[in-house]
């Protein structure tokens, strides 16, 4: 898809162009996806039905522009630590197609980017744009002085839920703050599903994660968190007061995890990257489940 997109760029340009999108994960949009869909919630709820269209394309752009710069920011805090996993040893960085600087400069357009989106709202929301930068860029150093940088992450991915009922209603009600808590036990899930691929490569180089955290009672905290953000997400249901296609889609959401605690069970990699994988059909789930219930009512 990048090569085809790319075609009419000169040879060293076409180069460049692509490497900086893989460097931003363009080609894998996973990530992208995963950011979207607690924003969706967020957007919906806020709205109580379809929202406006001016925040929806401001917020929908800015998923993808805020995860560009934080994979960008990520690979340049991880540029000594890739080299030596093998999963990441091709990435830009880690192989020279890109340089720290460059990949710094990419960073500080795309924010730039996403703030020029966030000055179309109101000043709540600019005002919290401003947390929201600084928990994606402290994310990816997190690794390296906690065991815990998959919590950072979570707040780093969910701050868009505050700033979505921030532009909808100018305000961040409870039902905001407890959908937050409930990403950042999510994104705890996926990220330390994620991390269990590369658990054996992180001891070795000295990064930290919940996954090595967590060690053999990984599958049973994951497990105990599954059954907290079903918990939280009840409370925004009923906080909600949302009505029978949400309650169908937690029911649904219950049988994914379930169907992730099979695919991890041995603790493989390819396993634990498919169940990561599969978290982009709960999140979209969950918001089917929202908008049909909001739909409805």
């Amino acid at each position: 898809m990048l090569d085809w997109l790319l075609q009419k760029l000169p040879q060293q340009q076409r180069e460049k162009a692509r490497d900086i999108l893989v460097l931003t994960r363009m080609d894998r949009p996973i990530g992208a996806l995963l950011l979207l869909w607690p924003t969706w919630w967020a957007l919906w709820l806020a709205a109580g039905d379809f929202p406006p269209w001016k925040p929806m394309v401001i917020f929908t752009l800015g998923v993808f522009a805020m995860r560009a710069a934080g994979c960008a920011i990520n690979d340049f805090a991880d540029r000594k630590l890739d080299p030596q996993v093998a999963r990441t040893a091709g990435r830009p960085i880690a192989a020279g197609r890109v340089t720290p600087r460059e990949a710094l400069i990419v960073f500080a357009v795309l924010l730039l980017i996403s703030f020029g989106l966030v000055l179309l709202t109101n000043a709540l929301t600019i005002k919290l744009s401003f947390i929201g930068a600084a928990l994606a860029a402290l994310y990816p150093f997190t690794k390296r002085y906690t065991d815990l940088p998959q919590v950072v992450l979570g707040a780093a991915f969910g701050w868009s839920i505050p700033m979505a009922f921030a532009a909808v209603q100018n305000n961040v009600p409870p039902v905001g703050w407890v959908l937050f808590i409930a990403n950042i036990l999510w994104s705890v899930i996926y990220d330390t599903e994620y991390a269990m691929v590369d658990r054996d490569d992180d001891l070795k180089v000295g990064a930290r994660s919940t996954a090595i955290l967590f060690g053999d009672a990984d599958l049973l905290i994951i497990g105990i968190l599954m059954g907290t953000f079903i918990t939280a997400m009840v409370m925004v249901g009923t906080r909600a007061h949302l009505s029978w296609p949400y309650w169908l889609s937690m029911a649904a959401t219950a049988a994914l995890f379930g169907w992730q605690q099979w695919l991890i069970r041995n603790r493989e990699r390819d396993a634990c990257l498919a169940a990561f994988r599969h978290n982009n059909w709960l999140g979209l789930t969950l918001w089917i489940g929202i908008a049909l219930a909001l739909a409805v009512r």
